[in-house]
């Protein structure tokens, strides 16, 4: 006499496993973190080392030198009209504050034209 199948039992086939929901496929090899993605076409650029802060400052400096300048033009308008309004000089005072304008105008254009210099620098 033949075995009768269980009512209400589902046959499972040899070798397949349930899976849950959001798992890996059995047999899919799962994205490995420890290594770059392979792109086809695609080869990076080997890793610059890091920079110091000094290293950093002298770089971009000698890149872009009217950036400092300005800010330094800026800090020195606001250190000496801070002064003059304290010492009651509000004429002095109000000189120095529109000169830290102009020094901060200076230094957002000269942000700028970097940006266009190195953007430029690239594309050649």
């Amino acid at each position: 006499m033949a075995a009768a199948a269980t009512p209400g039992v589902a046959e499972q086939t040899p070798g397949v496993a349930e899976q849950t929901p959001g798992a890996a496929p059995q047999g899919a090899v799962p994205f490995d973190l420890s290594q770059a993605p392979n792109i086809e076409g695609f080869s990076p650029l080997p890793k610059a080392r890091d920079e110091t802060f000094k290293e950093k400052f002298a770089r971009k400096t000698k890149e872009n030198p009217f950036v400092p300048i300005g800010c330094l033009g800026t800090a020195g308008a606001l250190i000496y009209g801070l002064r003059a309004f304290h010492q009651g000089k509000t004429r002095q005072s109000q000189l120095l504050m529109r000169g830290r304008i102009f020094a901060q105008g200076f230094t957002v254009v000269a942000i700028i034209v970097g940006v266009f210099a190195t953007a430029l620098k690239r594309d050649m």
